[in-house]
């Protein structure tokens, strides 16, 4: 049996976990090897981006930026939190918010010091990450469109950090050709993007009683939750458009049957939508696009599955 205060270590071990989101650290790191090998640089053989230290340390430097990221925001929406997410919340309070930012400062200094050893370039791109993930939680989250926006921008910068790392490596006279592959990432990270955006603004249609009672000036209070719901069904239909380019123009293997589920289940999600109203119905769509999401990343292996199916033959070729 555990004895009182070891019980407690566990729970704050378990409330720190909370805090950082530590179930979506394994997710973010997937996502970024795959994009790597078979959207970013499938020119590339996949163990040689396996074993690529740099790359390695590019990708860990990220999820302890996101990590500290979700610690954060966490900092700033402690009182939001008590209305939207009071389960969680309380979880997350058995740490304290000096504990909270003693391990943010640890784990962005640890982020600095692996930049600095790639490349001092790395270093400016996630000092520059850290601050405005900062700057995103502090204040530009509260505002309306900027706040959602930024969101989604945040996202995809590690994925687009990798893509630097790759492509910055390319002499300029030969960019030309790889005019077609950078239409390929562009079409991809926009799909992703777009998802972000609308997840982005289903939460805000979520946490309406708490971003009201915190002064947030988020698009469903400053503009209604109709006017929201229009927005979020335009994004909808945007996301055909790159939908239409991975499929009809660019080869994506068989992840196309991921494109086109993704279509049908966005026609149900903006069915539903339209007949929400409640925090249970938008925590149904919220959840729906965090599936479509994940299941993305799972699905990039569907654009060459040989990589899976003929491995270690296919690893091993010079």
């Amino acid at each position: 049996m555990l004895s009182r205060q070891q019980k407690l270590l566990v729970m704050k071990i378990v409330s720190l976990f909370s805090v950082v989101r530590g179930y979506n650290i394994p997710i973010i790191i997937l996502a970024q090897y795959l994009s790597a090998i078979f959207i970013l640089a499938p020119e590339k053989r996949a163990l040689d981006i396996l074993l690529d230290f740099n790359l390695f340390i590019l990708v860990f430097a990220s999820s302890l930026t996101i990590a500290s990221g979700y610690i954060i925001n966490n900092f700033y929406d402690s009182r939001k939190d008590l209305i939207n997410r009071p389960n969680k919340s309380m979880l997350d309070r058995l740490v304290s918010q000096k504990t909270k930012l003693n391990v943010y400062f640890t784990l962005n200094f640890i982020v600095a010091l692996m930049a600095m050893f790639v490349s001092w370039r790395v270093f400016l791109f996630f000092s520059g990450y850290i601050f405005f993930i900062w700057f995103y939680s502090h204040k530009i989250k509260k505002y309306a469109i900027i706040g959602n926006l930024t969101a989604a921008l945040l996202a995809v910068l590690p994925f687009f950090a990798i893509l630097l790392y790759f492509y910055t490596r390319i002499p300029y006279e030969e960019i030309e050709n790889y005019k077609r592959q950078l239409g390929v990432i562009f079409s991809h990270a926009s799909f992703l993007f777009l998802l972000l955006l609308i997840r982005e603004m289903i939460k805000d249609l979520e946490n309406l009683k708490g971003d009201m009672a915190n002064d947030y000036k988020t698009i469903p209070i400053v503009y209604g939750e109709e006017i929201a719901k229009k927005i979020i069904t335009v994004l909808t239909i945007l996301t055909i458009l790159p939908v239409y380019a991975l499929i009809d123009i660019y080869d994506v293997g068989y992840m196309d049957v991921y494109f086109y589920s993704c279509l049908i289940v966005l026609i149900f999600f903006l069915a539903y939508l339209w007949k929400s109203n409640t925090k249970a119905h938008f925590l149904l769509l919220h959840n729906t696009l965090k599936f479509l999401i994940v299941a993305g990343v799972f699905c990039i292996v569907l654009i060459n599955p040989s990589v899976l199916w003929h491995g270690k033959k296919l690893l091993m070729t010079v």
